[in-house]
């Protein structure tokens, strides 16, 4: 059900998952994105001591607002910003840009993949901000997804390329490449795209897009691993965790990891705890050498690759892709991809 090329874009809004600016937005924050999950309060006390670890900051937001800012510098077309669970949140975006006389934008969610939170929830996100706005909301097309996208892979290539001239000469050429992604629950990845399709879109466009990385440095042996798991233990999620990883390289005699975070496109807590502090540190407690790519979204290309994508719609250019699976994610106001796609599962954690 992609939309294309249909009548005149307005304004483009980068939607994306938010994160807290200050120290007593953490708790509020957290609360928003766990609310129904059944979360239990000292979890959120866990995650909430890493956020205040870091000053009560994440920083997702100003990477945003740097990302709007490289996008505003390409084209004429205004941009907003929103976030499904802080502030600028996604309703007061749409508001505004009614407001401004908006008809039709496109909306650039910050996930490069599918499945129902990197994709599906965005979805609901715009229904949810144009049903809170009401009939004088603009007509919302999410542009697709892409993970192939040359820029997409460059970016995160030469981001690796970077990170393995930050080790000791002697140590480069036997490190380990191994790229992560958010883990997320089994169940939630075998509901990943259509059922048509076999699931597992998310794991699958992760690994896909891995490989094209690893192509493009020529690099033909790495790994795929998860982070940031929170669910109970008894639910089954993507495996091996990173800091596990870490350990099975250092008993099979890796001397140096170098971590490439290529299922993200900006720094959050997440990535800098997860990888800067618990995997560096466990990669230090073998002696092991440890680099940990940047993510894409700084590299000027990403911000190239989101124009290229609005001129699919905006001047029907032919979309550039590396990978073989199917397109997905364009859809208007909120419409799901295909019936059953990216179903939501039970679930919680955050």
């Amino acid at each position: 059900m992609a939309e294309k090329h249909g009548s005149e874009v307005d304004a483009i809004l980068v939607l994306s998952f938010g994160g807290p600016e200050a120290p007593d937005e953490v708790r509020p924050f957290l609360e928003n994105v766990t609310r129904g999950r059944g979360v239990p309060p000292e979890r959120l006390d866990a995650v909430e001591e890493h956020y205040q670890h870091f000053g009560g900051v994440s920083p997702i937001n100003a990477r945003n607002r740097e990302l709007i800012a490289a996008i505003s510098a390409r084209t004429d077309l205004p941009v907003w910003f929103g976030n499904r669970n802080w502030h600028p949140f996604a309703e007061d975006a749409v508001r505004e840009m009614a407001e401004a006389g908006v008809r039709r934008a496109l909306v650039f969610a910050t996930s490069a993949y599918g499945g129902y939170s990197a994709c599906r929830q965005y979805h609901e996100d715009i229904e949810r901000a144009r049903s809170a706005v009401g009939p004088s909301a603009p007509e919302l097309v999410k542009l697709r997804q892409f993970h192939d996208h040359p820029q997409f892979v460059r970016a995160n290539a030469d981001a690796v390329r970077a990170a393995l001239d930050q080790l000791d000469p002697q140590l480069r050429q036997h490190a380990r490449l191994v790229f992560t992604a958010h883990s997320i629950p089994n169940a939630a990845d075998a509901a990943a795209g259509t059922p048509a399709e076999g699931g597992h879109r998310y794991s699958r466009q992760v690994g896909e897009a891995s490989a094209l990385v690893a192509a493009e440095l020529g690099i033909d042996d790495f790994d795929v691993v998860w982070q940031s798991r929170s669910g109970p233990p008894q639910v089954p999620w993507l495996e091996p965790d990173i800091v596990d990883h870490i350990d099975d390289l250092h008993a099979k005699g890796v001397p140096a990891v170098v971590v490439a975070p290529v299922g993200f496109v900006s720094d959050h807590v997440e990535v800098i705890w997860d990888l800067d502090n618990e995997a560096a540190e466990r990669a230090a407690e073998h002696g092991m050498g440890f680099a940990r790519a940047a993510t894409a979204g700084p590299d000027p290309r990403f911000a190239d690759m989101v124009v290229e994508l609005v001129a699919e719609h905006v001047h029907a250019a032919a979309p550039r892709r590396l990978g073989s699976m199917p397109v997905a994610g364009c859809t208007r106001n909120g419409v799901p991809c295909a019936v059953d796609c990216c179903l939501p599962q039970r679930r919680g954690g955050v």
